[in-house]
């Protein structure tokens, strides 16, 4: 079937949403989702939104902008951090309109919590900064903006996966979709596509991130030939429900929860004496494996997450979904008991290049790719660089969303429909069929679950160069391996395994390319830490990664630096 709209949005998160808000009264605008709206990844996301709002006590933009660029570890572009930072109060404000409930402090105001990195005076003490609803802040942004969608009218086209794009001469056109109830595959025409597909976690085995989170929009962007930014850096969580790796939000440890190796030592003290356990995410990560390398974690290899010196009432007040998530999953009460956690794999920081309104760039230059734009988790714009500072990731998508819908309705009227192709349908079908009509002795499963063990085992928090080749030659041997899987259901509609299938293949490709990058840079830098270059070198990688999948070949982009000069990380 062929459908038409002036602007498609494939993903149905934060950043899609808002971007479909900001749009829908001067475009005709319709929403892809290979998941109800309501499911979508964003609403697990648990701590809240970073502002420099001052309601608990004296903040500024500045400061905000400092703790990002160096939780970013002197990565992120500075230009494009300024423009998140000043834009985080109207966020906030905004959101409250559209009718969030915010957590209140006594004096009614939006409540605001300590976080991971986030300090006020450049870094002399922490600061609350984090503007959040309960622990479910995501969740419920997430209900708030879908009901907004709802009420003007949005087009929703949920459970459709996209197939891929219609790229063409350095211009989108449109896109192909499965229909998961009927099984027919669309061709959807616009003047602008937007990518917010979120991250692709689900390639590594102890993730927090949800069965969606395959990366789809990464791949489908980098096969339609567009290079893929900082891959090697992705972020490891540093409390995940052991073994689960359920998040944890560092809301527990904004509220005053404390990590605790099996001697019963606050073992953060050694590794960042001034801020502690709310320390950014690389520096915890790696905290937390070195005590367990070093004999002082709990066998299994864990530590305990402490919470019961906050009382039950402060406990679930402010964590209840936390809480929850414990009883439920390992029939903890932590209340009483302290949790068991470990690092797990959280966000990608890298993604498809963008500038700062969400236009996607075709190369180091900034080559615009008309029509297509990306923002959210599979963009990099890059305000997160080499590590993300907590509760930045939902002022991201919102920041950014609203800047990608603002240059989508500005564009749209230079934009014409180009003459229907219908290629990219034909593409499409031959694809699916000769996938269902494979024959083979591997299944999907055995090939994903192994992939996930040679991330882990070879790129996780911890890399060197033995390892990462390693892994390279892993990877590369299952993509034989999953040339040969075969797909025992051969129906059209409803048909999860063919589009597990598909999955997989981004997953693979997205793999091999994180491997890749990881190999190339040679230093250690936020979440990417190499063993056998253990030091940050800015003398040769402070600079972007852009990798191309022709060769393959990597470019390199200098970093925008504006602010503040690269020093060296103290905690």
């Amino acid at each position: 079937m062929n459908f038409k709209h002036d602007i498609v949005i494939v993903g149905s998160g934060l950043a899609g949403l808002r971007a479909a808000v900001e749009c829908v009264e001067e475009a005709d605008v319709a929403i892809v989702s290979k998941v109800l709206p309501t499911r979508s990844h964003s609403g697990a996301a648990q701590g809240g939104i970073t502002a420099s709002i001052g309601n608990e006590e004296e903040d500024h933009w500045e400061w905000h902008m400092f703790d990002t660029v160096k939780g970013s570890d002197y990565l992120a572009d500075q230009d494009a951090v300024e423009i998140m930072v000043k834009d985080a109060p109207r966020v906030i404000y905004e959101l409250e309109h559209m009718g969030v409930p915010f957590s209140r402090n006594a004096e009614g105001k939006i409540a605001q919590r300590n976080f991971g990195g986030h300090t006020s005076e450049y870094g002399k003490k922490p600061v609350k900064r984090a503007c959040y609803a309960s622990d479910r802040t995501g969740r419920v942004v997430l209900d708030t903006l879908y009901d907004q969608c709802l009420r003007h009218n949005v087009k929703f086209y949920q459970e459709h996966y996209v197939l891929s794009l219609v790229l063409k001469e350095g211009k989108c056109s449109g896109l192909v979709t499965y229909d998961l109830s009927s099984g027919e595959l669309n061709l959807i025409e616009a003047k602008a596509v937007l990518l917010a597909t979120g991250g692709c976690g689900r390639i590594f085995k102890t993730t927090s991130n949800g069965f969606a989170s395959t990366g789809d929009g990464l791949n489908l962007a980098h096969g339609a030939g567009i290079p893929l930014m900082d891959m090697e850096f992705v972020q490891f969580h540093p409390t995940g429900l052991y073994p689960l790796g359920i998040l944890v939000s560092e809301a527990a440890r904004g509220e005053g929860g404390i990590l605790r190796n099996s001697l019963g030592e606050r073992f953060m003290e050694r590794y960042a004496p001034t801020v502690k356990d709310l320390a950014a995410r690389d520096v915890v990560s790696r905290a937390i494996l070195t005590e367990v390398r070093e004999g002082r974690g709990f066998e299994g290899g864990y530590v305990h997450l402490d919470l019961t010196h906050l009382g039950e009432e402060k406990i679930l007040e402010k964590l209840w979904e936390i809480t929850s998530f414990v009883r439920i999953y390992l029939g903890i009460d932590p209340v009483h008991e302290p949790v068991p956690v470990y690092p797990t794999c959280h966000y990608l920081m890298g993604g498809i290049p963008t500038d700062s309104d969400g236009r996607v760039l075709q190369d180091e230059s900034g080559t615009i790719t008309e029509g297509l734009y990306a923002a959210g988790e599979c963009a990099c714009v890059s305000v997160h660089g080499a590590n993300r500072l907590g509760c930045n990731s939902l002022l991201d998508t919102l920041v950014f969303g609203r800047r990608c819908g603002l240059a989508m309705k500005k564009d749209i009227p230079e934009i014409e429909h180009d003459p229907v192709s219908y290629e990219p349908l034909k593409k499409g079908k031959e694809m699916t069929a000769s996938l269902l009509d494979r024959k083979g002795s591997e299944k999907i499963d055995g090939v994903r679950r192994n992939m996930q063990l040679v991330m882990m085992d070879y790129c996780s928090v911890f890399r060197d160069e033995e390892g990462l080749n390693k892994g390279i030659e892993n990877i590369r041997l299952l993509k034989t391996r999953f040339n040969d899987v075969e797909i025992v259901n051969k129906g059209r509609n409803f048909n999860y395994e063919l589009m597990e299938a598909v999955e997989l293949g981004h997953q693979l490709d997205l793999a091999e390319v994180i491997l890749l990058s990881a190999l190339y840079r040679k230093e250690s830098r936020g979440a990417h830490f190499r063993e056998d270059f253990p030091a940050r070198d800015d003398k040769n990688f402070l600079k972007h990664t852009f990798f191309f999948r022709e060769a393959p070949e990597v470019r390199y982009k200098p970093v925008a630096i504006m602010r503040f000069r690269p020093e060296a990380r103290v905690y």
